[in-house]
């Protein structure tokens, strides 16, 4: 799987079913695995700075479906 398809599924927090938002980038650590999927928060025409953007570590993924990734930590609330 790229990152290009996991940047068209939406995360969704399965401890509230809140959409937190989609991936725009990813922490690779040395040896080339993901540490972390940076997520662009929902934005609101309003909203569009980009400091509620924030990072999802990969241990924390639940599930990787067709059109979403799930995702349980309460820190995600």
């Amino acid at each position: 799987m790229r990152l290009s398809d996991l940047q068209t599924k939406n995360i969704v927090n399965i401890n509230d079913g809140k959409n937190i938002g989609t991936i725009i980038d990813a922490n690779i650590t040395d040896t080339g695995s993901i540490d972390t999927l940076i997520i662009e928060a929902n934005k609101t025409f309003f909203s569009l700075n980009r400091e509620n953007d924030m990072e999802v570590k990969w241990k924390d993924i639940t599930k990787i479906g067709e059109d979403v990734i799930l995702i349980k930590n309460d820190y995600y609330e």
